[in-house]
């Protein structure tokens, strides 16, 4: 893993912060971590879980839907609904 420890997760682009998250899973499952590292990993890994989510969210607001008239040609966009 690049040492990224520093790096503000808050500011972070969706694709940096998933890589990230996906070596610090493959490096838990792999299990060679020693315990505190894993402990200080894991932690990181949580932060980067929840920026993910708030970056999906965010984007997920921001869909829209393309409306069509009766012969199928777009009229506009409305909100997407998002359950």
């Amino acid at each position: 893993m690049a040492q990224s420890d520093n790096t503000d997760v808050k500011t972070m682009p969706f694709e940096r912060a998933i890589e990230e998250l996906e070596t610090i899973v493959k490096r838990l499952e792999d299990g060679k971590v020693p315990l505190e590292e894993s402990v200080a990993i894991y932690e990181r890994g949580e932060v980067l879980k929840r920026r993910c989510e708030e970056l999906l969210r965010a984007a997920e607001a921001r869909v829209e839907k393309i409306t069509l008239d009766a012969a199928g040609k777009p009229t506009g966009t409305e909100p997407l609904d998002v359950k």
